[in-house]
């Protein structure tokens, strides 16, 4: 017997929904989708959709001729049940049900002022060593692809885990807490601006570290 959710999916979203991958590198742009569903977010390579009904589940979207699908349905088979990431429910041709994780990233919580404990910072850790363990290799993990949820730490995205170069967002980004997350930081808001000129900033660094080395 079918889900309600994959039917809805099957016969009303998919058929009307329109994504267009604009740029390259600019996330994918949702010109119309059928009501009631609501986005979520949009990446370089999917456009993420929930609908009011299902709220245990979401369905990323991938725009057409945009890879990685069978990828991250590969990453999600090796993760399997893990408290810390999603799950993979259901794998169409060019769709994914997964798991609702809910919480706040990182970054928005350093935009809203909500202090990050560090067993957030631990969970996450752990959750990244588990996916190790299942060889898999964590990447682009930065303050928008993780979330915090009750003080527990959460990975969002996991559709580049089957890359293979090292990739030091997370790494550096505990460094930043260990070194500048200081107890009167923690219930500061941070306005967007400032986190623009810290992440632009930290671009500029990596591009210089990755030519000096």
């Amino acid at each position: 017997m079918l889900k309600p959710w994959l039917i809805e999916i099957e016969h009303q979203l998919l058929p009307n929904l329109e994504l267009y991958s604009e740029q390259p590198y600019d996330p994918i742009v949702v010109h119309y989708k059928p009501k009631p569903w609501k986005v979520v977010g949009s990446g370089n390579y999917a456009a993420v959709l929930s609908h009011p009904n299902y709220p245990e589940v979401v369905v990323k979207v991938y725009a057409p001729g945009r890879p990685g699908i069978q990828e991250e349905t590969e990453v999600y088979r090796r993760l399997g049940k893990h408290p810390a990431f999603s799950e993979c429910m259901h794998a169409g041709d060019n769709y994914l049900v997964l798991r609702r994780l809910t919480g706040v990233t990182l970054y928005k919580c350093l935009h809203r002022g909500l202090p990050i404990p560090r067993q957030v910072i631990t969970d996450i850790d752990e959750a990244l060593a588990y996916a190790v363990s299942r060889g898999l290799n964590p990447h682009d993990v930065h303050g928008k692809n993780v979330m915090m949820n009750d003080g527990r730490g959460l990975v969002v995205d996991v559709s580049d885990f089957m890359k293979s170069e090292y990739c030091p967002m997370w790494d550096d980004l505990k460094s930043a807490y260990d070194r500048f997350y200081y107890p009167w930081v923690r219930k500061m808001p941070i306005p967007d601006f400032a986190l623009n000129v810290v992440r632009r900033s930290y671009r500029k660094w990596k591009k210089y570290r990755r030519k000096s080395n």
